[in-house]
């Protein structure tokens, strides 16, 4: 592989594309500032907007979210697992039927698995623009998002309709609900008879890992951050492992599948057979199939990784066993 050939499979952070108009609460008063970014896979979108970076499939998605201060994005559930790093800011995630269940604030390198089949929403606390990274579960992501109802009927209020294509029609613009299309159609109360109120205790306890408890972890190698025997216990599709400078190492190494690196400090020199190039905060890169390559620091410093690569296990709840 080139070193142009791999630069076409580094998403640099600087030249992410962002939509505005990605979900039903682009319009919301509160949440009409978010930017969504797709970065590999096709996301969750419902807006024709969204620039995909890498189309190729992985096994999962990644994507991120930008925001302001103050800027919240609204209840909503997945089928598959949801995860999230801070990459910069504060931020507060929030979970339950109206957003009062719990709550976690969590900061820069910290990560959160997100239990499936609850509502949930985040905001940014932070005093400048923040940026958290994400991970969603199976090809296709699930098939897209679950809004608590109030969601969708507030985002009617201010000229959004979801389509039961799972598509975004836009009044403001003179956009209509096609004959043949009927409207996204809220979530009963029977249905949200499944989706629980977990506990703070459940919710952090299971999901939530620290940055400098990751740190120290991995300081004579590799930590497995969410696998079958990881620190987070849970089976997704993927595997996350973090790594720093102490446990990062300059073997070369191959996966039977793709994988991706996301640099969260430092700056990181991935080698290839083939040729070399630097990683920094907020890159994404996607490494091909079988192709050898290390990444170690490239500079002085703290430095850290997050590195997620596929398994054989199906894309589905959350395992908790």
């Amino acid at each position: 592989m080139t070193p142009a050939e791999m630069e076409a499979r580094i998403v640099r952070y600087g030249d992410l594309r962002p939509c505005k108009t990605a979900f039903i609460d682009a319009h919301t008063p509160g949440s009409d500032q978010k930017e969504n970014f797709t970065i590999i896979g096709g996301g969750v979108s419902e807006s024709p907007d969204q620039h995909v970076h890498i189309v190729l499939p992985h096994g999962f998605n990644i994507g991120a979210a930008g925001q302001p201060p103050k800027c919240r994005n609204s209840l909503h559930s997945h089928r598959t697992a949801e995860v999230f790093f801070v990459l910069k800011g504060r931020w507060r995630f929030f979970w339950g039927r109206w957003g009062d269940a719990g709550e976690v604030v969590l900061e820069e390198g910290d990560i959160i698995n997100i239990p499936t089949g609850i509502f949930r929403g985040f905001e940014n606390i932070g005093t400048d623009y923040g940026m958290i990274m994400a991970v969603l579960g199976g090809d296709d992501a699930g098939g897209g998002v679950i809004w608590a109802p109030q969601v969708i009927e507030e985002a009617q209020a201010h000229g959004l309709i979801l389509g039961a294509n799972g598509r975004l029609y836009d009044t403001k613009r003179g956009e209509t609900l096609p004959d043949e299309v009927k409207p996204m159609p809220v979530l009963s109360g029977e249905e949200l008879q499944d989706f629980p109120e977990m506990t703070p205790q459940q919710v952090v306890g299971y999901g939530v890992r620290r940055y400098n408890d990751l740190m120290a972890l991995a300081n004579k190698e590799p930590v497995e951050v969410i696998g079958e025997t990881g620190v987070i216990r849970d089976k997704p599709g993927f595997e996350i492992t973090f790594l720093t400078r102490a446990s990062a190492s300059p073997v070369m190494h191959a996966h039977d599948r793709a994988s991706v690196l996301m640099p969260v400090r430092g700056h990181w020199r991935l080698r290839w057979e083939g040729g070399e190039a630097t990683l920094n905060p907020g890159d994404t890169c996607s490494v091909p199939a079988g192709l050898r390559h290390t990444s170690v620091p490239a500079m002085t410093g703290e430095a850290s990784l997050y590195h997620i690569v596929g398994t054989d296990d199906p894309a589905g709840p959350t395992w908790l066993g």
